[in-house]
């Protein structure tokens, strides 16, 4: 099959994939059915474009559609389509991101896009770089600090240093404790505080935690502000944190991962990420509420030349030319994916204009789930929406509401075709709505509300009658 020939193909396969969409659900396989379905045992025939093709239309047919608005189960959903675009171009071009002689384009564009970001956030002397994620950027972000904390710990190790403790709310993300433990620091001395009712991280039990790190002489080095939890959707007080970094001098992190796309709204800027300039780091998925392709990350850090001496080590020189030209220098990686382009084409079709009204938009939609959930007789909130995360669940009487609601979740998926978050606060489950898809509008939400509700009814007639 020729070049031209398959990429016809392609486009053929796509378009009728797109068509053939169910709009209304979300297809529902056991993991029985789909390993018979797909049969990937089957023998092929050597180099058989046609059969190629057969698995092609068989991954398409029974993955999940992200783009679906019945799809409330990540942090992301179906991609952008300049972002597709992106996405599609890179994997056909095939380069690395890590020098400039493989990569001149991606590499002018991935510094482009660290410009406009720095200057959003109001990092006025910074660097940044495009990463794997926010996991590995919070780790990055963690490695910067405690190596400025210990001058020579990236030559002599954490042998014969004093303790390092770095602190983070309880709610903050699990990346953090694969930090602690990648970079040497041990999980016990990842300090996790207690939130308020808000959510927030409690900045009293803070100081005090720091009291404690200075009387057995350890070294507080880092302090992550979680900008966006992944249950509640809080944000720790920045300003706060700022007061304290003034006193104890550590470095202080900002994890944006979902929550940071408010930085693009003018007005959820101020009302969530005030004092958001002066953080030493921060992180973003653009690929979260931004609506990028997967994976769309940016680490910014509000100093000069600390990546390059982090993350740089061993002789390079059989690849790396220039320290300011070859992004590779700074990266903790080798081969790097070139994501730039996407984030390019997002940027340049939608602006900061157009993800400011999406966010806002996906903000307003928050609120009208929360008066939804308030008013109705079936469902009920389980805490005070704070921010873009509302968490709900049906309520009960006779019945267990924990078992009833993971019950429900289930039911939903597998005979509705509607993919929730199940998730718990305090050890009990409740469904959390993300509301990051373009196509979801107050019409689509009411369609879900009811659809769980009819469900749920039906079910608890079913328990009753059995």
């Amino acid at each position: 099959m020729q070049q031209k020939h398959l990429l016809n193909k392609i486009l053929q396969t796509l378009i009728e994939y797109t068509n053939k969409k169910d709009k209304q659900k979300i297809n529902y396989n056991s993991l029985t059915e789909l390993e018979n379905k797909l049969d990937l045992t089957k023998q092929d025939n050597l180099e058989d474009w046609d059969q190629l093709f057969v698995w092609v239309e068989k991954y398409l047919k029974y993955s999940i559609d992200t783009s679906n608005p019945n799809f409330v189960n990540r942090m992301w959903s179906g991609a952008n389509l300049p972002s597709i675009i992106g996405e599609i171009i890179t994997a056909f071009t095939n380069t690395s991101a890590c020098t400039l002689e493989t990569a001149p384009v991606a590499t002018l564009m991935e510094r482009y896009m660290i410009e406009q970001m720095l200057k959003i956030v109001g990092f006025k002397n910074g660097e940044g770089q495009m990463t794997t994620g926010s996991s590995n950027a919070n780790m990055i972000a963690m490695m910067i600090a405690r190596n400025k904390a210990l001058k020579e710990v990236k030559k002599q190790g954490l042998f014969k240093q004093k303790t390092l403790f770095a602190i983070v709310s309880k709610d903050s993300h699990y990346s953090l404790d694969k930090a602690a433990n990648i970079l040497g620091i041990g999980t016990l001395n990842l300090i996790k505080i207690p939130t308020l009712k808000t959510g927030q991280m409690n900045t009293l039990i803070l100081e005090k935690e720091i009291d404690k790190i200075k009387r057995q002489d350890g070294i507080l080095f880092f302090v992550c502000a979680t900008l966006g939890t992944t249950v509640l959707g809080a944000y720790d007080s920045i300003i706060e944190l700022l007061k304290i970094k003034q006193k104890h001098n550590f470095w202080l992190h900002g994890d944006g991962a979902w929550g940071g796309s408010a930085i693009m709204s003018p007005y959820l800027k101020d009302k969530f990420l005030t004092g958001i300039e002066k953080l030493d780091s921060f992180t973003i998925d653009f690929h979260k509420m931004l609506g990028s392709n997967l994976i769309c990350n940016f680490l910014l850090i509000n100093h000069k030349k600390l990546l390059l001496n982090s993350c740089s080590g061993g002789d390079n020189s059989y690849i790396f030319r220039s320290e300011e030209n070859d992004l590779g220098v700074s990266s903790l990686q080798c081969g790097r994916r070139v994501d730039s382009l996407k984030a390019f084409l997002d940027w340049k079709f939608y602006q900061r204009k157009g993800f400011a009204n999406r966010i806002e938009n996906y903000y307003k939609l928050a609120k009208f789930a929360e008066n939804f959930i308030e008013q109705s007789n079936e469902l009920e909130m389980i805490t005070k929406r704070v921010s873009f995360n509302v968490c709900f669940r049906f309520k009960t009487k006779d019945i267990d509401p924990d078992i009833f609601n993971k019950k429900l979740r289930n039911e939903l998926y597998t005979k509705n075709g509607i993919l929730l978050c199940l998730s718990y606060i305090d050890k009990k489950p409740l469904f959390r709505l993300l509301i990051n898809n373009v196509y979801t509008n107050k019409e689509k939400l009411i369609q879900l509300f009811n659809s769980i509700i009819k469900t749920g009814m039906s079910l608890k007639l079913l328990r009753i009658n059995s």
